[in-house]
């Protein structure tokens, strides 16, 4: 389902190089016995999933999807990023699908906030709140507001019927709000950290409320683990590319630009870049994760890529289907000169684009490129996406001899914050 190509940035040979180290690491990765090991859960998800729990979410989602013109989805970073770009990624940014989505609860914004408050005051509404301990301050912000909102609307009785709230199984401040309140509640497993979270009902409820069948996203999961079950470099893509990335930082690559050809995959670019940035981003280590959306930030970012600071290597992730396709139509006078693509499918003329542009950036630039190309944009194929990134971001940071699944630099800020804020 999915092909690894690294021939654009570094020999074969560079990445065989590291088999014995990663035959030992996928011992580690498999048997749950590596750094972090308490944050492995998703490594046999698969088949460990709460399959009770995944038929209420498929009811849960009918329900809403039933019963409100917007549905809300209040959470940060892993609770909001991977629903986004799964929906993004396979409904595409303007599908004629109800109820609308929309996330909030991921920012401090006061017009964002306002105007999200302003515009659901006569829509029939439902919301989804997801945070593990219910104390993370810019969903709480946001949830409140939204209760208090949906209290009004419809009387607490029916309010509770139209908040879902994603929490610990047992713990925390949200779990305990909603036991005494009433609302459905879905279990976020202790063994699986807020980034990889996407394969549980953290992302499966909004993702299945959009329409798409979380079924078919399983089997995408469930065939990625079978097809990534040999260490072998010549038969694993995933950690070929982790090892990939470790053998171009080691050539004085400090940053690793995601490029996706096509808008409806900004998002997915977005929840990379936390996965990497959250796991690989310690003591003093790690690439940095940036991203680029082409050939549209070719007209900014393009420039300094091509004749910049040599610092960077690309990420492409092409897609051999798009979603839908355009033919460009002829024109008798042809005064705009585009008449040589007449008759031509656009998804052809971005694939050219995206060739002329990898030649350009590595034959004349020097900018080493890595090639992901996925089947198409389904269900099933984001499924085994994101569990390829899951087991190439933990090979990754395994090298680099750091735990994957902590993130002990965000606490910082939040210290910062609260005291600047007045919290006791």
């Amino acid at each position: 389902m999915i092909k690894f190509d690294a021939s654009h940035a570094c020999k074969m040979e560079e990445i065989l190089a590291h088999q014995d180290r990663v035959n030992a690491l996928h011992k580690e990765i498999v048997e749950k016995t590596g750094t972090g090991n308490d944050f492995l859960g998703w490594v046999d998800w698969y088949k460990n999933y709460d399959k009770e729990e995944f038929e209420k979410v498929k009811e849960s989602a009918k329900y809403i999807r039933e019963n409100c013109d917007v549905f809300l989805v209040c959470g940060i970073g892993g609770s909001y990023l991977g629903a986004r770009a799964a929906i993004e990624m396979i409904n595409g940014l303007y599908a004629d699908k109800k109820p609308e989505i929309i996330f909030v609860g991921n920012t401090f914004s006061s017009t964002y906030i306002a105007q999200v408050m302003k515009y659901i005051e006569n829509k029939e509404v439902c919301v989804n709140v997801i945070s593990k301990s219910g104390t993370t301050t810019e969903t709480a912000l946001a949830f409140r507001l939204l209760k208090q909102f949906m209290e009004k609307k419809y009387g607490k009785d029916e309010a509770k019927n139209r908040i879902f709230a994603t929490t610990d199984k047992s713990r925390g401040t949200l779990r305990a709000m909603a036991d005494k309140e009433g609302y459905t509640t879905f279990v976020i497993p202790d063994d699986i950290g807020g980034r990889y979270s996407v394969i549980t009902p953290v992302g499966l409820l909004p993702i299945a409320v959009a329409g798409i069948s979380i079924d078919d996203l399983m089997a995408g999961v469930e065939e990625a683990y079978n097809d990534l079950a040999d260490p072998d470099l010549t038969k694993n893509p995933a950690y070929a590319y982790a090892v990939a990335r470790r053998v171009l930082e080691g050539k004085g690559k400090n940053a690793e630009m995601f490029v996706t050809y096509d808008l409806n995959t900004t998002m997915l670019a977005e929840w990379w870049k936390q996965l990497f940035g959250e796991s690989e981003g310690k003591d003093g280590k790690g690439v940095l994760p940036c991203s680029a959306t082409f050939s549209t930030d070719l007209h900014s970012l393009g420039q300094f890529v091509q004749d910049g600071t040599k610092c960077l290597f690309e990420t492409l992730v092409l897609f051999e289907k798009p979603i839908e396709d355009v033919i460009f139509p002829s024109d008798e006078e042809n005064m705009d000169g585009m008449n040589y693509l007449a008759g031509k499918n656009v998804d052809w003329i971005n694939k050219m684009a995206m060739q002329g542009t990898l030649d350009a950036h590595e034959n004349t630039g020097g900018v080493p490129n890595l090639l992901i190309t996925v089947d198409d944009m389904s269900a099933k194929s984001f499924g085994y996406l994101c569990y390829f990134f899951f087991r190439a971001c933990a090979m990754t940071c395994y090298m680099l001899d750091i735990n994957p699944f902590n993130q002990p630099g965000v606490e910082v800020y939040k210290k910062n914050m609260f005291k600047l804020l007045g919290k006791n």
